[in-house]
């Protein structure tokens, strides 16, 4: 049996800086006479604003490196956990990211995600998540009751001897369509 060789602590992404966007109503045009024209999108006075909540925040806890190397550490948006290379082990408390979002009833949707999140630790060590992926339908909607809810994972890359606790942000963009 190999002997550890030290164990790599990821704290809780946390989903700040979530932006919400509202598209304008279709049809909508601005008045290029007027006096002080604005590119900002309007936005219908009959319309709900779209709200985002992060209900859990991303999180890999514990991992542990059996040697200095590379290795990648994957959680589902299932709850499904694998490890290679390097990483031997992954812990038990390790969550998907949770997110509710409200809304218009009925209204469309898109969410945008992005393609990868740089993660830092206090001593300056970086590591990357990529691959984030959501278990959102093809076409998200919110429901008769202007909810959506979806969950979320990543693949985690580490490289080299990566001890110590990360910790990054993962921007969230929700817009009407």
């Amino acid at each position: 049996m190999v002997g550890m060789k030290g164990r790599l602590a990821l704290a809780a992404v946390a989903l700040a800086g979530a932006t919400i966007v509202a598209a304008p109503p279709a049809g909508a045009v601005q008045c290029r006479l007027c006096n002080a024209p604005s590119t900002a999108p309007e936005i219908a006075r009959n319309s709900a604003p779209v709200t985002l909540q992060v209900e859990a925040s991303l999180n890999f806890d514990r991992l542990i490196l059996m040697t200095a190397g590379d290795g990648v550490a994957t959680l589902l948006p299932d709850g499904t956990r694998t490890v290679s290379g390097s990483l031997t082990s992954f812990s038990g408390r390790a969550m998907v990211g949770s997110v509710s979002i409200r809304g218009e009833p009925g209204r469309a949707v898109r969410v945008d995600l992005p393609r990868r999140v740089e993660l830092y630790s206090p001593a300056g060590g970086r590591m990357i998540i990529e691959g984030l992926i959501a278990d959102l339908p093809s076409a998200p909607r919110l429901d008769s009751t202007g909810r959506l809810e979806f969950r979320f994972g990543g693949r985690l890359r580490v490289s080299g001897d990566s001890e110590g606790d990360y910790r990054g942000d993962i921007p969230v963009t929700v817009e009407y369509l």
